[in-house]
């Protein structure tokens, strides 16, 4: 595997790591398979998203079936991309946006109370940026977490119910 396919699956798997109250699910692999077909910031965050609701539901229904006396996830995550281009910025780069950004940033976040972060990666791609940018980026990104976390709550609980 290359340098760039290692650190994506490595991000992907310190996310849903961090959802786990450690390894409290026996003998039991997790094992989740996340295409990240464009390597920009966009793919990669959707990747943690979407891995985060199949673990969901996949230890449900390890408990409702009886494999599992009580799940080991202790909270969710959802991780999205932000930006600088041109000055201005922005939330969910795509990859044109990613790649023209002055600052590019991916934010993982998990779905504990007080907006506490799993990974903030951060770059200056065409230079420097300031306290009071990332301090907007991070802003922005809360937001747009906040909005993803609420979307894989419907989501999760669309799949319990039917």
């Amino acid at each position: 595997l290359g340098g760039r396919t290692q650190e994506i699956q490595r991000l992907i798997g310190r996310s849903i790591r961090a959802m786990l109250d450690d390894y409290n699910f026996g003998e039991f692999t997790v094992r989740l398979d996340c295409d990240v077909l464009q390597a920009d910031g966009g793919t990669r965050t959707a990747a943690i998203t979407g891995a985060c609701v199949a673990t969901v539901h996949a230890f449900d229904w390890m408990v409702s079936t009886g494999r599992l006396r009580t799940s080991p996830v202790r909270r969710r995550v959802a991780a999205v991309s932000v930006g600088v281009i041109g000055g201005e910025p922005r939330l969910d780069l795509d990859y044109p946006e990613d790649v023209a950004a002055d600052v590019d940033m991916n934010v993982v976040m998990s779905s504990d109370g007080g907006g506490r972060f799993v990974e903030v990666q951060g770059t200056g791609e065409h230079g420097t940026f300031t306290r009071a940018e990332l301090d907007r980026l991070l802003d922005i990104a809360t937001a747009g977490l906040r909005q993803i976390d609420a979307a894989q709550r419907r989501t999760l609980e669309l799949a319990a119910s039917g």
